[in-house]
């Protein structure tokens, strides 16, 4: 079993499952927080995303969900790690 602070190590910023969520928010807005097992707010940008190109500004929730995807972390417990049983709990 990994230890809290390789499972810390394992969802830094910039880990491979990060790196897929981003590129998958990059082609489809909302698609990397579904990789991610986030569905309510990749269902937020996907529908918002374009609602908000009828008004030019699609790109920014684009922007956000990318970046969004990009620097999650997880769910954490209470000491700032992140949340071991959450991870196995699936």
């Amino acid at each position: 079993m990994a230890t809290k602070q390789q499972i810390a190590e394992i969802m830094n910023n910039g880990s491979t499952g990060n790196v897929i969520a981003a590129v998958c928010s990059f082609f489809i807005p909302g698609m990397g927080q579904l990789v991610q097992g986030r569905w309510f707010k990749a269902l937020v940008m996907c529908v918002l995303t374009p609602v908000m190109w009828v008004f030019l500004l699609g790109w920014l929730i684009h922007l956000w969900s990318v970046l969004d995807a990009a620097c999650y972390e997880g769910p954490m417990d209470n000491y700032g790690y992140p949340d071991a049983g959450a991870l196995q709990r699936g």
